[in-house]
């Protein structure tokens, strides 16, 4: 399907909405005490809600437009929030912008919400342009917000929503559409649509049938044992899958069975005899064979990898804490990871003495947790090191030792500007 810009609803095509739009629709209906209410509340998902309010709640011309105000009091304070993006449309976005194709959100939204939303989700980045009617507009039909779209992007044009509006809109502008089956439309909306998409996944093989695919994101998490990665590591999951992004978790040492088992020797307290030397080609070994059953895959898929940590932590535990060296280590990994590193870091800044006591406090320590105080300490100092001058970087510091939730909000805010800033930079590249 030929198009040089592709014009994307918002609720039901780009995110999952219904919650909040539900919950603002019944507060507004609630209200007004309105005389009628529909069966099934996802009426509200797609079409102008002050012809939704007269056509489902009975409610005349000035408490319609009354309800739209007490509606949009309570998406302002709570209910834009209540939303999360489809799975995949990082992807599609991504590549679409790398195959030269706009992304533009047309959308009976009001503007300034589908900005912020698009914004606080993650889409921004991937957006050229929202086209939505203003807060004190009572909103216009698909038709013609499609064509003020068409007056500022370059066709040919193709329009994707899950509603009959969209389809019937498009129509009238004289653009194909294509139908979002994974969305909040009935099957029989889809009349009159060029073709019809059961994911993401398979819109984007319409939209871009041989083009290029994005690859996909790499983070990783560090810090001294104890500092908190378990706890931080499923707050940044739920909201990376908040976002729309397929997860592949992984850990090192360990990945794969064949790197589990390698874990199983490093850490075996029995292991006492270890040399400090083997214990890095280990560590090296595991993170080869993760890197190329695990990692690599997946990003070559366009997934993002998020991995409790990597090649950082033999530079700080290995290089510093075991002296053995920061750019030896560098070397060795270098050569088993295939200079394979993470687009992000985050690092859980503790103090290790704290670290280690929390960590004592919940677990039976393993064979590197029983090292002397002094280990911990050159480790920290080897990370301090390392990440010196390098904050907002690949690196995203954060403080751990604040209450977790305060470490939860900083650091998911911290790693949502860094994305925005990497989808930014392929941006500019791509344009150079």
């Amino acid at each position: 399907m030929q198009a040089k810009t592709v014009f994307f609803d918002l609720d039901g095509t780009l995110t999952r909405s219904g919650e909040g739009i539900i919950r603002c629709a019944r507060f507004a209906a609630e209200k007004m005490h309105s005389p009628a209410q529909p069966e099934d509340w996802s009426v509200f998902i797609g079409p102008p809600l002050y012809d939704s309010f007269r056509k489902f709640c009975r409610l005349g011309e000035d408490a319609a437009a009354e309800a739209v105000t007490w509606y949009r009091k309570r998406f302002t304070e709570t209910g834009w929030e209540e939303n999360a993006v489809y799975e995949g449309i990082p992807m599609l976005l991504r590549s679409l912008r790398a195959a030269g194709i706009r992304s533009v959100i047309v959308t009976s939204k009001a503007e300034a919400f589908a900005v912020r939303i698009a914004e606080r989700f993650g889409l921004s980045a991937y957006i050229d342009g929202i086209i939505g009617p203003g807060l004190g507009e009572r909103q216009p039909d698909k038709e013609h917000l499609i064509r003020k779209a068409m007056n500022c992007f370059e066709g040919p044009y193709v329009m994707v929503g899950d509603r009959v509006f969209d389809m019937e809109g498009a129509a009238r502008a004289g653009i194909p559409a294509v139908f979002a089956a994974y969305g909040y439309g009935r099957t029989n909306e889809a009349e009159g649509a060029a073709a019809a998409a059961g994911s993401p996944a398979e819109l984007l093989d319409l939209l871009l049938p041989e083009g290029p695919r994005a690859r996909g994101l790499f983070l990783s998490m560090e810090g001294v044992d104890g500092c908190g990665k378990s706890t931080q590591q499923k707050a940044l999951v739920s909201e990376m899958q908040r976002l729309g992004w397929r997860i592949v978790l992984t850990r090192e040492p360990g990945g794969d069975e064949i790197a589990e088992k390698i874990r199983q020797l490093i850490l075996d307290p029995g292991n006492t005899g270890m040399q400090d030397v083997t214990e890095a080609y280990l560590y090296a070994a595991s993170r080869a064979q993760n890197a190329r059953m695990r990692i690599l895959p997946a990003i070559e898929r366009g997934d993002m990898v998020i991995c409790d940590r990597y090649v950082d932590s033999s530079v700080a535990y290995q290089g510093g804490g075991r002296q053995l060296g920061a750019e030896r280590i560098r070397e060795l990994n270098a050569w088993a990871t295939e200079n394979c590193m993470p687009d992000l870091t985050v690092y859980l800044r503790m103090e290790p003495h704290e670290a280690l006591s929390r960590r004592l406090s919940v677990s039976i320590p393993d064979r590197l947790e029983r090292e002397k105080d002094s280990f911990f300490l050159r480790t920290f100092e080897a990370y301090e090191k390392l990440y010196k001058g390098r904050d907002g970087c690949r690196v995203v510091t954060v403080d751990a030792a604040q209450p977790i939730e305060a470490v939860t909000d900083e650091m998911l805010r911290r790693v949502r500007q860094r994305l925005s800033d990497l989808a930014v930079m392929g941006r500019n590249s791509a344009q150079g």
